[in-house]
């Protein structure tokens, strides 16, 4: 783990101290699941579970927000399970499912959520025509429910495909009053007026938190950070985490500790747990 300045060892320190109160968010792919080229292979990491648990012990609360929909989250995660030995802690974990669109708890253990946005099943009955003349017609397109994802990964030069279809799916998303997401080889479609941005602020809210630390690895993950700013801003203690590898540090330079992908996430947490049982020995 790295600090990027010493304010966040200062940070970090103020974060320890204040842990009871502390609510911790998690980014999924890319921060608690290693990235993978098929996005339903992308199984939480060994060890995450475990590590959670004990975190939740230490803290107010843990919340997973994530792009994915809920219920994915919850079967690649094991998060169910996990959900079940927080409680028995008595402690909670959230999840929060398409920016926070979807919301479930260990506490109420069913997916609350919107109908889908008006505009998106016309968006996508238009998009195989823009994916074919933009040569990604082998782009995989994956249905969200309440969003649609472009994935450019397993097309022959994906970084090159990203940027011939960002543009072309901002404008056709435009028309049909929906919103654009941009990540990590991903252009993801989906209704205006929620972001992680708004799901910290929902967690801060509800559990009365007097910390927050965020964990994330993409682009879909600033928002989150913005919030975090805000918050840091009104004198809450707070830590902002970037998980990054080679292909991935978009987050780099607003974090205040680097640490090298879902390992150095987890090495991080098992830390902050570490510590934050020291302060009250």
């Amino acid at each position: 783990m790295e600090f990027t300045s010493t304010d966040g060892e200062r940070r970090w320190a103020a974060v320890v101290r204040a842990s009871a109160e502390v609510v911790v968010g998690l980014d999924f792919d890319g921060t608690l699941a290693p990235i993978v080229d098929d996005p339903a292979q992308a199984h939480i990491h060994d060890d995450a579970g475990d590590v959670l648990v004990s975190l939740a012990a230490q803290v107010r609360a843990v919340a997973v927000v994530t792009g994915r929909p809920a219920r994915q989250a919850l079967a690649l995660g094991g998060l169910e399970e996990v959900g079940n030995a927080i409680g028995d802690a008595g402690k909670d974990l959230y999840l929060f499912g398409q920016y926070g669109n979807e919301r479930w708890s260990s506490t109420n253990r069913r997916v609350v959520g919107p109908r889908p946005p008006a505009g998106l099943a016309t968006f996508e009955r238009e998009l195989p025509r823009v994916l074919r003349r933009l040569d990604a017609a082998q782009a995989h397109v994956e249905g969200k429910g309440l969003a649609v994802a472009v994935h450019t990964r397993r097309l022959p030069d994906d970084d090159a495909a990203f940027e011939r279809l960002l543009p072309e799916l901002e404008e056709l998303a435009h028309r049909h009053d929906l919103v654009v997401e941009p990540g990590r080889s991903v252009i993801e479609v989906r209704s205006p007026g929620m972001n992680k941005g708004v799901a910290v602020r929902t967690l801060v809210d509800e559990l009365d938190a007097g910390g927050f630390v965020f964990a994330g690895d993409d682009l879909g993950d600033l928002e989150a950070f913005d919030a975090v700013d805000v918050l840091a801003a009104d004198g809450m203690p707070t830590l902002l985490v970037a998980s990054s590898s080679d292909e991935q540090g978009a987050l780099v330079d607003r974090a205040d500790v680097v640490v090298p992908g879902p390992d150095g996430v987890l090495d991080l947490l098992r830390r902050l747990t570490d510590e934050a049982a020291a302060t009250r020995a």
